[in-house]
């Protein structure tokens, strides 16, 4: 079995969820995704996979809520509007297919990526200091979550 991404799904702070098609993603980058291990009080030890950034294209295609995502905000304003206004994307899972079937949907594997976070001090603390987006005139979103750069800075020439 060889694995194919399928989709990715980002997950929101409040849980909603929004999951996006591959034919719909442009330009992607998950910087220095690494593994680690860790256990909150007397839970067990879980592996998780923090990344240093992201930065991603969307298609407008992609600007919808699907049956399966928990998205009542993106219901009404579109999930554009969603993540233009709320900064609160916490975490991201690359859901794989098995390449042999690739008429199924079936998800054979997901990868769960972090995003590094800091909390906005004039918030609830749900919006992310280091995530940036806009929607552009030919109507991409355009997303970064980095400590050091915004949107503007990964994507200048983009109006």
């Amino acid at each position: 079995m060889k694995k194919v991404m399928k989709n990715l799904r980002f997950i929101f702070r409040n849980g909603e969820t929004w999951t996006i098609k591959r034919e719909h993603i442009g330009d992607l980058w998950i910087k220095q995704v690494t593994t680690s291990y860790g256990r909150i009080g007397n839970s067990n030890f879980q592996e998780i996979h923090p990344c240093e950034s992201l930065r991603i294209e969307i298609a407008q295609e992609a600007d919808h809520v699907n049956s399966n995502d928990i998205n009542l905000g993106g219901i009404e304003s579109g999930m554009f509007a969603r993540v233009a206004k709320f900064q609160d994307i916490e975490m991201m899972d690359i859901l794989y297919q098995d390449e042999d079937h690739p008429k199924s949907d079936v998800i054979v594997q997901a990868d769960r990526i972090y995003f590094p976070y800091k909390a906005l001090a004039e918030t609830d603390g749900n919006d992310n200091e280091f995530q940036s987006s806009f929607v552009s005139s030919d109507e991409k979103l355009y997303i970064v979550i980095d400590p050091e750069k915004d949107v503007k800075d990964i994507y200048p020439d983009v109006k």
